[in-house]
């Protein structure tokens, strides 16, 4: 798995591409943890290069998301394949994110 990493404004983009599961799950959290770490709070996750997320990656998205509240900062989501929306929907995270259907409406939403 790629992340590739830009900033626009205030928000750091992150866009995981192919599979988030247990085999690269920790290089994703390392990446969403050291943004936070170096004091960028606004973070969207660009899913229109990812395939299939796994528990895991839900698991690295919750403790990004419960950091930056903490931070007083926000996690956002943009750009959901039908596949990847329902995993969201099964594990009753959409009521637990921020969800855009585009990049531009979820960077509006985070500034």
């Amino acid at each position: 798995m790629d992340i590739t990493e830009e900033k626009d404004g205030s928000v750091v983009v992150l866009q995981p591409e192919g599979r988030l599961d247990s085999a690269n799950a920790l290089a994703f959290e390392k990446t969403m943890l050291g943004v936070l770490d170096r004091g960028d709070t606004s973070i969207l996750v660009d899913f229109s290069k990812l395939n299939y997320i796994s528990s895991a990656g839900l698991r690295v998205l919750l403790m990004g998301a419960k950091r930056a509240q903490a931070a007083k900062g926000k996690v956002a989501l943009c750009n959901l394949a039908p596949n990847i929306r329902e995993v969201f929907e099964v594990a009753g995270f959409l009521s637990i994110f921020n969800v855009h259907p585009g990049r531009a409406e979820a960077v509006a939403a985070l500034r």
